[in-house]
């Protein structure tokens, strides 16, 4: 299945949402963490736990099935992995390289992470937003979808490596198969496969393909679900239970909490850099149950 649901990937065409400005006025990248804590309640949960701001909007007995507490870190662990995406004259936080080949990619020993998705759902611009306490640290993107051709690297100091992969579907690289197929199933320090799904559109037909070559590689993966902005919270929440029941019913390999966010307002990046952090092994607070 992964070869030829790969090329499926490639050739095929949707519509793509026009695109937007991604700088925000709603967050500064000088804020520190300090602040955000100074947030009323309510908007501090917004902002670093979008899913668990969505529940109230549930039912009382159905809101078991959005897995609010698989990850459940402290707002100390959310601040110390705010540190380890803060760059200092000691802490390099860098691009490093690209790649078309595996065997042009940096041979490296620490844990490395990925982001894949369709083109135009965002992950250059989830990755600047990751990196947004380092704003020196060079994330290209583009106006239009498929900018992204090679697999680039990013390097988070001594601790880890980020990785940035071409779009499927739309404009997908010509050698995208043999590209992303060979990392996938070869680069031995991959800890976590982040599989980016826009929450406005849902789960695509070339987004079950890619699921399904995350199965049957056995790739332990996390959905991230982009573009929360833009949608109103009644839609958001139809979307995120879909996604959710489908996570739970069709996958065995997908962490089972979904990761809202947005690169716009910043809210859900916090949790997101916290359980990087976390599989990393960066985070001396290392729970099993967040794995």
């Amino acid at each position: 299945m992964a070869v030829s649901g790969l090329r499926f990937l490639i050739g095929t065409v949707f519509k793509v949402p026009a695109t937007t400005e991604h700088a925000s006025r709603a967050y500064s990248t000088s804020h520190v963490f300090a602040e955000v804590l100074e947030l009323p309640k309510r908007q501090l949960t917004k902002l670093v736990f979008p899913l668990q701001e969505l529940q109230r909007h549930l039912a009382p007995d159905m809101k078991l099935n959005l897995h609010l507490r698989v990850f459940d870190p402290s707002l100390e662990d959310i601040a110390k992995a705010d540190d380890l995406f803060t760059a200092t004259a000691r802490h390099r936080i860098e691009y490093l390289s690209s790649a078309v080949r595996l065997d042009h990619a940096p041979d490296l020993l620490r844990p490395e992470v990925c982001f894949i998705g369709r083109s135009n759902v965002g992950k250059s611009s989830l990755i600047k937003a990751l990196f947004s306490l380092s704003p020196e640290v060079e994330v290209r993107i583009s106006k239009k979808p498929g900018h992204t051709k090679k697999m680039n690297f990013f390097k988070v100091g001594k601790y880890f490596t980020m990785v940035d992969m071409p779009g499927y579907g739309y404009r997908a690289p010509e050698d995208f198969v043999d590209m992303v197929e060979a990392y996938l199933k070869e680069r031995r320090n991959l800890m976590r496969t982040f599989l980016l799904v826009d929450s406005v559109v849902g789960i695509t037909k070339t987004d079950t393909i890619a699921i399904e070559m995350c199965e049957e590689f056995a790739l332990p993966y996390v959905m991230v679900l982009t573009k929360i902005d833009k949608s109103s919270k009644g839609y958001l929440l139809k979307q995120v239970l879909e996604i959710q029941k489908f996570v739970d019913t069709k996958t065995q390999g997908c962490f089972p909490q979904l990761f809202p966010v947005s690169t716009v307002t910043y809210a859900g990046i916090h949790l997101l850099r916290c359980f990087i952090a976390n599989i990393t092994g960066n985070l001396k607070a290392n729970d099993s149950r967040f794995n």
